[in-house]
């Protein structure tokens, strides 16, 4: 094929499959990559914003002079969040974090996209990965990100795709396994189960000499991303410690890994570490999350088994009985795949005609999160289908009761829907 036609491709590919999508990486090694960039900022019907990062982007407030700088040859008035707080200064992140996200929301009223172009340039600042994160998550819904990276950027893909915040697309398809490019066949063979309690085997038999559960914790942590620092590692697991304490700690804890798999799990690189990439991995998130972005995929025919495979691989609350705090944040991102992929099922169950197989599942999902209110209003209308309405009604009230106990009411929608099941 021509190189136009692929280029046109990737172009349609982008068009059809992302846009439900808070940010867009394309992957590195896409081939066209930057063509498709180019061919989004020439597209007369996409209005674009366009940020090349360079060498002075070293944490986040040289990252944000940059950008205001570029962008407001772009759009006026882009900066006047960020210019009232004098963002130079010693401000706290989050208030530089709310204004940069003022500023973006008010590039456009309509849908636009932000392109961030040689992303790899500031790989190694860590604040700088930490902001845009959270700017990834408080995207306004008509603003979308596309990311241009020679390399992963050390961000975490996984859980983005499972919050459908993310997708990765590679030339023309969206990727739906082994996101970072983990090493599948191997003498070393380690299958990690994350979804549930959390355990390993290596070459099918289970380890449990981790002295402590620090060594497995951080195991976990390293498989989060593509690469982390030793500085992101410490903030996680010591964040009380001082610098020198923290890392001291750090190398112990990395020691005990190694003996408890018998080699060295982690591996140093140009300042990032990364699970050893001569080791073949089998990881249950990885086909999890695998299974949602096929689910998702519109032309997929088989999608009852795909739903089924990713409400299997979950086998309870990621990393199940710890309470750390970057634990309890990736429970709930992948806790939010789990919920989709049941009401989904119940959808498909829907359409056969197994109304009761459908209330089940929807039953199942408010028995792991019992705040998610789509999942209620699922089940009331359910409920309401089937003639039952006294218990549509019954269920509102326990959802009343629990909101209640946490000082809520419930949202708009579920109140309308509640009034036209009883009127």
């Amino acid at each position: 094929m021509e190189l136009n036609g692929l280029i046109v491709r990737s172009y349609q590919a982008f068009k059809e499959r992302t846009s439900d999508a808070r940010v867009v990486l394309l992957h590195p090694r896409s081939r066209y990559r930057s063509m498709l960039v180019a061919q989004l900022m020439n597209d007369p019907e996409t209005r674009v914003f366009y940020y090349a990062m360079g060498p002075d982007d070293v944490n986040v407030r040289s990252f944000l002079s940059g950008i205001t700088h570029d962008l407001a040859n772009q759009h006026s008035t882009f900066g006047r969040f960020l210019n009232q707080i004098r963002f130079e200064s010693e401000v706290d992140d989050d208030v530089l974090l709310d204004a940069f996200v003022s500023d973006v929301s008010d590039l456009s009223n309509e849908p636009f996209l932000l392109i961030l172009d040689e992303y790899d340039r500031t790989d190694s600042a860590d604040d700088l990965q930490a902001f845009v994160e959270q700017v990834i998550l408080r995207l306004p819904n008509h603003c979308q990100l596309v990311i241009n990276s020679r390399v992963l950027p050390r961000l975490p893909w996984v859980s983005l795709i499972a919050q459908r915040k993310a997708v990765i697309l590679e030339d023309d398809h969206l990727v739906d396994y082994n996101f970072y490019d983990m090493k599948t066949e191997g003498q070393l063979r380690l299958e990690v189960f994350a979804l549930g309690p959390g355990y390993v085997l290596l070459n099918g038999e289970p380890i449990d000499t981790w002295e402590g559960h620090l060594p497995r914790l951080l195991f976990f942590f390293a498989l989060d991303r593509p690469v982390v620092t030793r500085s992101e590692i410490c903030q996680a697991f010591w964040p009380d410690l001082d610098n020198d304490q923290a890392v001291n700690v750090f190398h112990v804890t990395k020691r005990r890994l190694h003996k408890a798999l018998d080699f060295d799990v982690l591996v140093h690189e140009g300042g990032y570490y990364c699970v050893n990439p001569e080791v073949a991995i089998q990881y249950d998130i990885m086909d999890f999350v695998g299974s949602l972005v096929q689910g998702r995929t519109p032309e997929v025919e088989n999608k009852a088994e795909i739903w089924e495979s990713a409400i299997d691989l979950y086998r309870g609350p990621f990393l199940q009985g710890h309470n750390d705090a970057w634990i309890l944040q990736r429970r709930a991102d992948y806790q939010q795949g789990y919920l989709e992929a049941l009401s989904e099922m119940a959808r498909i169950r829907l359409d056969e005609g197994r109304q009761e197989h459908a209330l089940g599942l929807l039953l199942r999902a408010v028995n792991e999160n019992d705040r998610y209110e789509p999942i209620h209003r699922q089940i009331m209308q359910l409920y309401a289908n089937l003639g039952r309405r006294s218990e549509a009604a019954a269920h509102f009230q326990k959802l009343v009761e629990r909101l209640k106990g946490d000082g809520e009411e419930p949202e708009l929608e579920t109140q309308q829907l509640y009034d036209s099941i009883m009127s």
